[in-house]
């Protein structure tokens, strides 16, 4: 892999999240853990393994947030400013805002909310080699459905485009990944304010203008967070190891144990495992499955949980099933609640469940789950 020097990078981090909640009520999408670590941590490691270090970022939901965890970027070697958007522009407008930042030369765009192990030098080499003013990453996809697909020559330039297609009408099967190069004169080619869009307006643009926009496909692992079924699909494909980036703490047989993680020997870990910083397991807690617990969580005695995700400072009763579940910062599950399909951040004791028919079915759920898989 080639790295890059000297070009700078715009992180779209403006975005409110919307389905993502309620876990961005109170955190940012960007700031929104994968593995442990906010997504847009990710991307920056990505940007700084392609040698990109300087980076400026849009904030609009909850903007202190950003800052306040990035700062400077000085503890990961990177030059990291902000730019608040009061009101949201589209995702080529948030870029148009930074225009001082980025009008020196060539620069890249990433979306934010992605989780990616892109080749991002070779997409900027083949922007440069081929004289592009714009340069789409694509990826293929199984089902068109679901995104704007480009449409390409036999020299990899895009003559069109298709908004979400039916298989049958689809003649691309390459989407948009959410990333960029591109030239200063593409700010010559937008409106001086109000919304505007890459995807719908200033690529299709530049296409009928005639100018010269690239599509460069792309491979390795891509997806974004922005739904629960993605957040929940990417975090645990990061414990699959299929996404080539680092995860916190020591691999261990089930996964990976960040520093102070305390598990009680006789625990029942029967999944893929990433254990936060000072978490502690008590003595007969069950894990199956795919599991993420944050930093700081304490997870008490009998405790069932499978597929899912806990983040930081959460504590989960004893006896407590959790199925397929999202639960943010700080929040306390009380013993023997049963919790399966639920995500929620409020920082409150969730009741147990108190019907007798729902108890003894409770008991036997919890019975089941604490057996070894074999034994079901």
């Amino acid at each position: 892999m080639e790295t890059i020097k000297g070009l700078k990078a715009m992180v779209l981090a403006a975005g409110v999240g919307s389905r993502l909640d309620p876990l961005t009520r109170s955190t940012p999408k960007p700031l929104v853990p994968l593995a442990n670590r906010p997504v847009m941590e990710h991307i920056l490691a990505l940007l700084k393994r392609h040698n990109i270090n300087d980076i400026v970022s849009n904030v609009h939901h909850l903007p202190e947030q950003v800052p306040a965890y990035f700062g400077d970027g000085s503890n990961l070697d990177m030059n990291l400013t902000y730019k608040h958007e009061q009101i949201l522009s589209g995702d080529a407008g948030g870029v148009r805002s930074c225009r001082k930042f980025l009008q020196d030369g060539t620069f890249l765009v990433i979306m934010g909310d992605l989780i990616t192990d892109a080749d991002i030098s070779y997409v900027v080499e083949q922007h440069k080699s081929k004289g592009a003013i714009a340069t789409i990453a694509l990826q293929k996809v199984a089902d068109v459905r679901h995104f704007g697909v480009a449409v390409t020559d036999a020299d990899s330039f895009i003559k069109g485009f298709q908004e979400k297609p039916s298989p049958e009408e689809a003649i691309s099967d390459l989407a948009s990944t959410g990333i960029y190069v591109l030239e200063p004169e593409v700010f010559d080619h937008m409106p001086a304010d109000g919304q505007y869009g890459f995807g719908r307006q200033l690529f299709p643009s530049l296409v009928e203008k005639g100018l010269p926009v690239l599509g460069v496909q792309v491979f390795g692992y891509w997806s974004d967070i922005g739904t629960m079924e993605n957040y929940k699909l990417s975090s645990f494909d990061a414990l699959k190891g299929l996404i080539d980036i680092e995860l916190p703490g020591q691999k261990t047989q089930h996964g990976w144990y960040d520093s102070g993680a305390s598990v009680a020997s006789d625990c029942n870990i029967d999944a893929r495992v990433l254990i936060g910083k000072n978490s502690r397991l008590d003595p007969g807690v069950t894990l199956k499955g795919h599991v993420i617990i944050g930093d700081n969580c304490h997870i008490k005695s009998g405790a069932v949980i499978e597929d899912s995700i806990i983040w930081a400072g959460t504590t989960v009763g004893a006896n407590a099933i959790l199925i397929d579940s999202v639960l943010g910062n700080n929040v306390e599950v009380a013993d023997r609640c049963v919790m399966t399909g639920e995500v929620t951040t409020e920082p409150v004791k969730l009741k147990p469940v108190e019907k007798t028919a729902d108890l003894a079915s409770a008991n036997v759920l919890l019975s089941q789950l604490q057996q070894p898989v074999g034994a079901r």
